[in-house]
């Protein structure tokens, strides 16, 4: 799993802290909405949308400037889409993870001949850590954004993961936290800072080292498909056990478009033809 479906995962698990970050209003409900837009030219498995009272959220997490189709096409193309089906109004923010010079990342509309469309670019890099330390749906974002020094930031970062009373949260914000940090610093650096121990506890974080390995790619899928749907029947997950390396990457990509267990069922349908 790559460090774009982290902060999706993130998104997903808290809407609400993520809807009152990236929009100017302040918003009191938000959730995530589950929508079918993968038809092509649009397959990206780092989009999330959320919903709240007045307009619906489209987040982008990227970490590579170069994509097919290019971003600002596709964000017109998301914009239109979701324009079409739910008749809300739009805010598309665009979430730049790794620091770059390239002009995408400082890119914020989309023209041609006849056509105009703007949507909003964040670059992590310039953004203030204070917002992102006092937030605990937050916190792994903070060693990514703009500091001085960076063993600083990193135990603060440290010491804000420390007080997390709940030990799942806080074994779980610890994995993408370290992840994320590998991004922007050495691994050295990170563990002088990042507790390793609450590290290895964490189940995405050992989920996420072992992607390589058959095994730790099983674990991930199946624990985001636990999460995805409430009851998912034993013999669906023996199907995916069965899977092969390059096929659990591909269904952990498609996944996070499912909306319901028979999605799943038939996607593993196509792939035993």
């Amino acid at each position: 799993m790559n460090t774009d479906n982290i902060c999706k995962l993130l998104a997903e698990e808290y809407p609400l802290e993520f809807a009152r970050w990236l929009l100017t209003s302040q918003t009191t409900e938000a959730k995530i909405l589950k929508t079918e837009l993968s038809l092509e030219p649009i397959r990206a498995d780092s989009v999330t949308f959320v919903q709240t009272q007045e307009r619906i959220l489209h987040i982008e997490f990227q970490t590579r400037t170069i994509s097919k189709p290019p971003l600002p096409f596709r964000m017109l193309d998301y914009s239109v889409r979701l324009r079409r089906k739910y008749k809300f109004p739009i805010t598309q923010v665009v979430v730049f993870l790794q620091e770059t010079s390239d002009e995408i990342a400082f890119t914020q509309e989309y023209i041609d001949e006849i056509t105009t469309h703007r949507y909003r670019v964040v670059r992590l890099w310039e953004e203030d850590s204070a917002l992102f330390l006092n937030n605990q749906a937050l916190l792994p974002l903070a060693p990514l954004t703009q500091t001085n020094s960076p063993a600083t930031l990193l135990s603060q970062v440290g010491n804000r993961i420390a007080r997390i009373s709940d030990i799942d949260v806080r074994q779980n914000i610890a994995g993408c936290t370290e992840i994320l940090a590998g991004l922007k610093f050495e691994k050295t650096l990170i563990r002088q800072f990042l507790r390793e121990d609450i590290m290895k506890e964490s189940v995405i974080y050992q989920d996420i080292l072992e992607q390589g390995n058959k095994q730790g790619e099983q674990r991930l899928i199946i624990r985001m498909l636990n999460r995805r749907f409430s009851e998912i029947n034993p013999l669906l997950i023996e199907r995916v056990r069965g899977l092969s390396i390059e096929q659990l990457e591909t269904l952990g990509e498609a996944l996070l478009d499912f909306s319901e267990v028979g999605e799943l069922e038939a996607w593993l349908n196509h792939q035993e033809v």
